[in-house]
């Protein structure tokens, strides 16, 4: 998954950049510029050099015109000519022999070390000394070198020595290098990478030596004017699995002791590794047992693997003729001399006779020691995996059953830049990112370029496949370079203040660059054990540097490529105050704090291509880094004795922290942070260092940078977080959090130049893939935001979006999901361990599984908060609640105080055959709890073509709702809810003067059944209240104490003439100033207009003309009644009016007290007959032919076209269970109607299926005929079968032709599904699945790549990649 390099060729020369004349000569990665002496005048070089190749150019005579001069000259120069072709060719030829030689001793100018100025140097070995590099210091470091420091300035010039060969080894310790005012490092360079080892170690200890000024202690440092250059040997960066890595290598693992006395037996499939049986025979005890041993032996398969341990004794009565059958069809030389108490382990193949078994008998000596018999015997998978498999026999008995010789990785790209003894690392695939895990290669002769070898079995499954439509394979990086660049560390904590939480030292070096350097490129270089737990000192921090691309005068864009940044102990690249630079293929793994970090709010134009981040853990240094205890535990910086909240103040740390939207994420692998994968934030004032630089961030108003095809997993709170910002303001008695907490008043609205009164400019989020994050896939809150072409799955919740278009903030924002799929439970079931804290049983399958939060968890795909909302061409999958918990397609936020929109609107939308709850609005009890707070209540959304409910128009409310409700609409109540036809709106109602009030709200079509809202602001000056109202029906409201004196009552969603009745209660006499104002939200500013309600003296002269400005007191029964009717129109998403929010202002001068409760006194004085004020629709029967996403996978590789295929096996027992047998390519279909055998084959260039062929009756046995000679090459080969066949022995010979390593047991009358391939690779994807007949229905589904090169397909046109083609527009933009 690496690809071309985007930057483009270097320039000849550079001009000077970002500094003063004086500095040194513009700088040529890979070209020493400055050390050439300059060339003579052209008038001198002219006379005094000319070219050899010129020198012997010579130019034959031209002949005459006329044809008989030409003749006689001929005859002339015959001679002549002769001996003149002879000597030129001499001559030639010499020239050749003597340019050749001087080329290849030639140094190249493109190679730092092979300047012929450069003087060898070594410094030796003294750790006082002090090194000055100054002007006319031009070194070559060729041996190991231990110094105090290096100061590299003035011209001076430092280049680790290299060779063709690569076979130097260079080690350079010291406490520090600085590089400044014309000083250069050099070890290699682009055009030229450095090929042999080069190490560069940082040491000391925070506690010795004073610091450098800027830079502190135990760092490379990059001044103004310096020049650093590291280039190692190119290899890929990281690339994905192709294929699912087992527990233990296989993808069947056992190891058990303490087995029973007598004979522990276990059967072992010797194509899977699978234990088959695990039985136990008291042969000490019952002879019976020894007749079932003899029975199952004899009934057992050819080929089956045989484990035999005694357990304390086996002999008394293990029958003589059990004994002659072990001997016989195992080959056992033991068994029949076997004797009380002896210990004796087999490891044999039935049928296989003695020379395919290994057995071992050990006497019995005492139960302390015991006599410890050990059999094994090694084997090979289907699939070529080497395993072996062990018994033991003593006091402790047990087997095992493992992969051996190392365990084979297949992967997704070629591979053939990593090398034997590389560590490499395979990301986690489940909920923890402790499943990550480290690996050691080893030499791997019969590897394709594709696949690798690892010395170490794996102790956590990874997943290598596309599953259910999402791409859930692991990132796999290889950390090692030759270029390594190392902090040395001491054994154990030593400083207090970092051993409160950590029991290592976290004291590592650093690279600091500062601003006006001349050049800095680093490439392929490996970073370990970096970083320090202080502010300012990271592995690669670029320091207040400014434009560092061409806006800034870097012709040649500053970059980092390929590091590899591991076991750090401070983030992995700090972007502070610094725009344009680009980050490419660069890995950061076992880090401390945010490991991509964009710092003060104002960085901009930034790229980060194709990166991955895993194992980012909590730090020290920022609230955001810190988990629990930190937060808790640093309080140095809060007021007073403030006690940080973790929720809050804390628990934000990040693999890709983005403090600015306007940065660039193309193609990076977020895989496992303890809070979140990529966090957006918005700074709304510049903070750090920045603050000062009078710098307006904009952040919240910025549009969005380009974000494609990004993936998060294994992230605990979220793979994708955008929202919130940080506390810009130091800590005081008004708000005692600590500078830089985690702050909740930020909000993203992006807008054009950041102008709130320019138009909306949505912020794309396109291609996110997001899975087993324990919280949720993606939380996205802010204005018009559009997510499209993404996969979610497994996720606790699969995205939440929370709008910033509700009132009272961005007015007319909204936010779009699209083209998306959605699994709730795939079938990546996970693995105990790690930190995987729950498991449980799934919906789909009940099978076991790991699970987000907890086993109650009501996990939802996807999760409404407030709005406006828009799901559209969505697909869901796999939503199957369970008793344990609900599982629903579509959901709400739990304990939701804050408002809902009507707006939120669903359409063409699909649901696959296993979503049971398609949408869920809650019941009381775990993680709901009462389920009544304000938002609980009115959650609704709008189904406009009935792709939900089946009928089209409708919205959907909880059942217990009657505000929305008439007389036909209909219960749902597995889903708590009711659809309902009507138009709806809400009702913002704001109080001040009064008490902390809940208000009641009754329709007066249902007053038995009112709603009783607390409000949002339990602590504000003033009461918020916003319920769902159907429209033209009448209200009353009512308060739990005395009214408020004044109140506020918006028209929210109105359309011009939408209208209700609604009646406040408030104590009897009561007098009232009621005025209509349209406020200006976005400037707090009034019309000029205002209107005054005007009383009337009853409820008929109000109901004469609902726009008339007027209001009815009905002093018996203590209620105002008035219209809200808009008078204005409202555009797109916006809640009010366009000229407006219009809202009616009541104010009592009321000081009698009392509870203004009026309910017993309006009804039923007031109460109206249900009536329908919209027709419910017809269902709609018909199935919709264009729901749901249009596309079938979601993967990180788009430009890549994928074939689904489904092969489905059934035997006798399960067609009668209505389990068919079938082969789908792409949802086309080939069913088995007859018991036989199916055989579909595909182009794998095309992706066309190019044949299909039925086998059944006699016919069967020209199976492997037709397999080995009537399949085409380049072909994808699916086979399945129906019913009772009798598999012909003849076939596994076929299928080995086809991809398997060995010729494959199958069973007759058993069931068969293969996937297999025609051409000269095995393909990572290839899948044999057989059972016994009766054991049920054998499944594949496989998402197969097509047209690639290794299956022999023509080069396909390249179409334009797009990441390519984004990232060119990236690093590009200014």
């Amino acid at each position: 998954m690496q690809d071309i390099d985007a930057r483009g060729s270097s320039p000849a020369f550079l001009r000077p950049q970002n500094g003063s004349g004086h500095r040194s000569s513009g700088y040529v990665p890979g070209r020493i510029a400055p050390l050439r002496p300059p060339p003579p005048s052209q008038s001198h070089a002219a006379a005094e050099f000319t070219s050899a190749r010129q020198e012997a150019r010579t130019r034959l005579p031209s002949l005459p015109v006329y044809q008989h001069h030409r003749q006689a000259e001929a005859a002339r120069h015959k001679n002549t000519l002769i001996c003149f072709a002879i000597s030129s060719l001499s001559l030639f030829v010499a020239l050749g022999i003597i340019l050749g030689i001087a080329s290849k001793y030639a140094p190249d100018e493109n190679c730092p070390d092979q300047n012929p100025r450069l003087k060898n140097w070594s410094p030796g070995k003294d750790p006082e000394k002090r090194i000055v590099i100054k002007k006319g210091d031009l070194f070559r470091l060729n041996s190991d070198a231990t110094v105090h420091s290096i100061v590299i300035q003035d011209g001076g010039l430092l280049v680790f020595g290299d060779d063709k060969e690569g076979s130097k080894n260079i080690t350079l310790r010291t406490r520090f290098i600085l590089i400044k005012d014309g000083g250069m490092l050099h070890v290699g360079a682009e055009k030229c990478r450095y090929k042999s080892k080069a190490t560069i170690i940082l040491y000391g200890k925070s506690n010795e030596g004073a610091d450098v000024p800027e830079f502190g202690k135990k760092f490379i440092g990059v001044g103004p004017e310096g020049t650093l250059e590291l280039h190692g040997h190119q290899k890929l960066s990281w690339t994905l699995l192709s294929k699912t890595i087992n527990f233990s290598g296989l993808a069947y693992y056992t190891f058990k002791k303490n087995f029973s006395r007598g004979l522990n037996v276990r059967v072992i499939d010797q194509d899977t590794a699978e234990i088959l049986e695990a039985l136990k025979f008291d042969t000490h005890e019952f002879s019976e047992d020894s007749l079932k041993l003899q029975n199952l032996l004899k009934n057992g398969s050819l080929g089956r693997i045989v484990a035999i341990a005694v357990g304390d004794s086996a002999a008394k009565n293990l029958l003589e003729e059990t004994r002659v059958t072990i001997q016989n069809l195992l080959g056992s030389k033991f068994v029949r001399g076997l004797s009380y108490r002896q210990a004796w382990a087999f490891v044999g193949v039935i049928g296989g006779g003695n020379s395919s078994c290994n057995e071992s008998v050990r006497n019995y000596e005492n139960h302390s020691t015991g006599g410890k018999a050990l059999a094994q015997k090694e084997f090979f998978t289907v699939e070529g995996q080497k395993f072996v498999v062990r018994a033991y026999s003593e006091w402790n008995d047990g087997f095992q059953v493992e992969a051996v010789g190392g365990v084979i990785l297949n992967l997704l790209d070629d591979v053939s830049s990593w090398e034997p003894g590389d560590r490499i690392v395979v990301a986690s695939t489940d909920y923890s990112m402790y499943q990550t895990e480290e690996f050691t290669l080893l030499p791997c002769p019969e590897c394709t370029k594709h696949q690798v070898k690892v010395k170490e079995n794996p102790q956590f499954p990874h997943v290598g496949e596309v599953i259910d439509g999402v791409d859930m394979r692991a990132e796999v990086g290889v950390l090692t370079r030759n270029i390594l660049i190392k902090g040395e560390t001491e054994n154990t904590c030593y400083h207090d203040k970092e051993c409160q939480f950590f029991n290592y030292d976290t004291f590592g070096g650093h690279i600091k660059i500062l601003k006006n350097f001349t050049a800095v490129h680093l490439s392929y270089v490996e970073l370990k054990q970096m970083g320090q737990q202080q502010i300012g000192s990271y592995p690669v921090h670029f320091h207040l540097c400014g434009d560092v691309d061409e806006k800034g005068g870097y012709f040649f864009k500053t970059y980092l490529e390929g590091l590899s940044i591991h076991h750090c102990f401070s983030r992995c690249v700090t972007v502070h105050a610094t725009n344009g630079l680009l980050i490419k293929d660069t890995i950061g793994y076992d880090t401390l704090g945010h490991c991509f970090f964009i710092e003060d709010g104002i960085e901009q134009r930034n790229t980060l291509f194709h990166n991955l981040g895993l194992v980012t853990k909590p730090g020290t240094l920022l609230p955001t880094d810190r988990n629990s205890s930190m937060c808790i535990g640093i309080r140095d910086k809060v007021y007073g004795s403030y006690i940080p909240v973790p929720a809050t103040d804390c628990m934000a740390v990040s693999t890709f922290w983005i403090s600015h939207p306007n940065n660039h994420l193309i193609n990076n692998a977020a895989a496992g942070s303890q809070d979140a994968g990529i966090w957006y934030l918005f700074h709304k004032v510049p903070t750090g260092d920045s603050h000062s630089l009078a710098i307006e961030t904009k952040s919240e108003l910025t549009p969005l940078g380009i974000f494609y095809n990004n993936r998060v997993h294994s992230n605990f709170k979220a793979g994708l977080f955008v929202d919130k910002g940080v506390k810009t303001t130091n800590a005081s008695v008004d708000d005692p959090r600590e500078y830089l907490c985690l702050d909740n008043k930020a909000r993203f609205r992006p807008h054009q130049d950041a102008d709130p009164e320019k138009p909306r400019v949505a912020a794309l989020i396109d291609r996110l893939i997001a899975f087993k994050n324990n919280d949720h896939g993606a939380w996205v809150r802010g204005g018009d935001i559009l997510i499209q072409n993404s996969g979610f799955a497994d996720n606790g919740i699969g995205l939440t979006f929370a709008s910033d278009g509700s009132f009272p903030n961005d007015e007319g924002a909204s936010q779009e999901v699209s083209e998306s799929l959605f699994i709730g439970e795939s079938k990546n079931y996970g693995f105990p361990g790690g930190q995987n804290k729950y498991a449980g049983t799934g919906g789909i399958d009940k099978k076991a599984r790991t699970l987000p939060r907890n086993r109650t968890f009501p996990i939802r795909g996807f999760q409404i908060y407030d709005g406006p909302i828009h799901l559209t061409k969505c697909t869901f999958k796999n939503f199957v609640p369970t008793p344990d918990r609900f599982t629903s397609a579509v959901g709400f936020l739990m304990k939701n105080p804050w408002q809902m929109t009507p707006k939120n609107n669903i359409s063409l939308v699909k649901f696959g055959p296993n979503v049971s709850l398609k949408a869920f609005f809650g019941k009381p009890g775990p993680w709901f709890e009462e389920g009544d707070l304000d938002g609980d209540k009115n959650s609704i959304f709008h189904d406009l073509d009935g792709s939900v409910t089946g009928y089209k128009d409708t919205y959907v409310g909880r059942m217990d709702n009657y505000l929305i409700q008439h007389p036909k609409c209909i219960n749902i109540t597995e889903w708590s809810g009711v659809v309902c036809s009507g138009t709806y709106a809400q009702v913002y109602v704001q109080t001040w003067n009064g008490q902390n009030l809940s208000m009641t709200i009754v329709r007066d079509e249902y007053p038995a059944n009112p709603m009783v809202l607390r409000g949002i602001n339990q602590r504000a000056a003033f009461q918020q209240y916003q319920p769902v109202v159907m429209l033209q029906k009448g209200y009353t409201i009512h308060w739990n104490g005395k009214a408020p004196n004044v109140s506020y009552l918006y028209l929210i969603n109105f359309n011009k003439n939408d209208w209700i009745r609604v009646g406040l209660c408030y104590q009897p006499n009561t007098d009232f100033v009621i005025v209509l104002e349209t406020f200006q939200r976005r400037s707090s500013a009034l019309s000029s207009k205002v209107e005054q309600y005007m009383p009337v003296s009853s409820m008929m002269e109000l109901e004469k003309n609902r726009s008339d400005k007027k209001f009815y007191f009905d002093n018996s029964t203590g209620l105002l009644f008035l219209f809200l009717q808009a008078k204005y129109n409202r555009d797109g998403h916006s809640y009010c009016s366009s000229q407006g929010c219009e809202r009616i202002k009541i104010v009592t001068k009321d000081s009698a007290k009392g509870i203004s409760n009026c309910i017993a006194k309006a009804y039923p004085k007031y109460y109206q007959e249900p009536t329908v004020t919209k027709r419910m629709p017809v269902k709609t029967t018909v199935p919709c032919t264009n729901c749901g996403t249009t596309q079938m996978v979601f993967t990180s590789d788009p430009h890549r076209n994928y074939l689904l295929v489904q092969i489905n096996s059934s035997g006798k027992k399960e067609l009668g269970g209505s389990q068919q047998a079938f082969i789908s390519v792409n949802d086309t279909m080939f069913s088995l109607k007859d018991n036989g055998i199916i055989i579909v084959v595909v182009d794998a260039c095309s992706g066309t299926v190019s044949g299909s062929k039925l086998f059944s009756g006699v016919d069967i046995k020209h199976v492997d005929e037709y397999l080995k000679s009537g399949i085409p090459q380049r072909s994808i080969v699916l086979l399945s079968t129906r019913g009772e066949v009798a598999i012909p022995s003849n076939l596994s010979e076929a299928l080995m032709s086809l991809g398997t390593a060995k010729p494959p047991y199958l069973q007759s009358n058993g069931n068969l599904a293969f996937l297999g391939f025609r051409g000269k690779i095995k393909p990572s994807w290839i899948k044999l699945f057989t059972s016994p007949a009766g054991h049920g229905l054998v499944q594949i589904e496989k998402y197969i790549p097509l047209q690639l090169e290794e299956y022999g397909c023509a080069r396909a046109i390249k179409s334009q990649r797009k990441d390519l083609e984004l990232l060119k527009k990236a690093t590009r933009s200014h």
